[in-house]
């Protein structure tokens, strides 16, 4: 764990090169909106409904996606199983019955999707559909070059039409199960970069809502664009690697329904990689973000300041 911690620590330090690398040549991206909407504060666009009650089993597995020919993007997909709820997530489990939101998570530079399967088998457990690429860069075992996050929101973009093509694949697993209006990006550092990106300079249309976990707008700005999409964010005050001031201000610059989970005493990754006290927190409030926006779900934004707060280990800053 230590090994680990220490490698999303340096990977992430890297980040910080963004800011300071205006001047060299970056990878392409599509160009920023000329201005960001004006805020709103209207209800999450997906229709009004009701999230699953009831907890369901994992299920996981692979796709060997790749884009354009030459960014490998493996993905790995947790989804809502049949068979008993609780146990670890199973290797091409069937899938449980029903149609379930998908969120795309991006992982932090130096990691792999799997280093947060704690947290987001829990959401694959609460009804959702996750699909995690691996960069070619910036994964473990990448080559570390940090400007390669500028091209991860379109990486992130096309492994979602991949995913959400196979629900009309005759013949795969989640066929009719993945609802294609009800879709949500979420990301820890260079991947919270990423999701930002996804709603600015590369604004991914399709996209209801965003969480960002450690993240800061370098290299992606805060002109954000398109329909109002509510956003997450959770940032660990005493964070070592991304300041929190730093999470703050992306955060501030958000036009639409919005709310920030602080963690006085959180880091910068131990409440996603490691179980306890925050991570139960930062679960619970996270899934009542996404049975809200993805579900339209209206009870489980009333549950979610109560989860928020639970046990005095954060606090919210609630404008949803």
């Amino acid at each position: 764990m230590l090994r680990r911690r220490a490698a999303l620590v340096t990977a992430t330090l890297l980040a910080a090169g963004l800011a300071g690398c205006s001047g060299g040549t970056a990878p392409a991206r599509r160009a920023a909106p000329s201005s960001p909407p004006a805020a709103s504060t209207s209800a999450p666009p997906v229709a009004a409904g009701h999230a699953p009650t009831e907890s369901f089993a994992v299920g996981v597995r692979q796709l060997p996606l790749n884009r354009d020919g030459d960014r490998a993007l493996p993905v790995t997909v947790w989804y809502p199983a049949q068979g008993a709820a609780g146990g670890a997530p199973e290797r091409s489990a069937p899938a449980a019955h029903g149609r379930f939101p998908v969120v795309m998570f991006s992982h932090g530079l130096g990691a792999r999707p799997e280093d947060y399967q704690l947290l987001l088998s829990r959401w694959a457990a609460a009804g959702f559909v996750v699909a995690a690429p691996r960069f070619p860069h910036t994964g473990t075992g990448g080559d570390g070059n940090v400007l390669d996050v500028l091209n991860q929101p379109a990486d992130v973009s096309y492994a979602l039409s991949q995913v959400l093509a196979l629900d009309a694949k005759a013949g795969d697993p989640l066929r009719g199960r993945l609802d294609p209006d009800r879709v949500a990006a979420a990301g820890h550092s260079a991947g919270g970069v990423t999701t930002i990106g996804l709603f600015t300079a590369g604004r991914d249309e399709r996209l209801d809502a965003g969480i960002v976990f450690a993240g800061t707008a370098l290299g992606v700005g805060t002109a954000f664009a398109g329909a109002a999409a509510p956003q997450l964010f959770v940032h660990g005050e005493a964070d070592e690697v991304v300041d929190y001031a730093a999470g703050k201000a992306a955060y501030d610059a958000v036009p639409w329904p919005k709310a920030m989970l602080s963690l006085p005493k959180g880091d910068h990754g131990r409440a996603l990689l490691t179980d306890g006290g925050a991570l139960r927190v930062v679960a619970d409030t996270t899934v009542e973000f996404l049975r809200w926006t993805l579900y339209g779900d209206a009870a489980a934004k009333k549950r979610l300041p109560a989860d928020a707060t639970r046990g005095g280990l954060a606090n919210l800053d609630d404008h949803l």
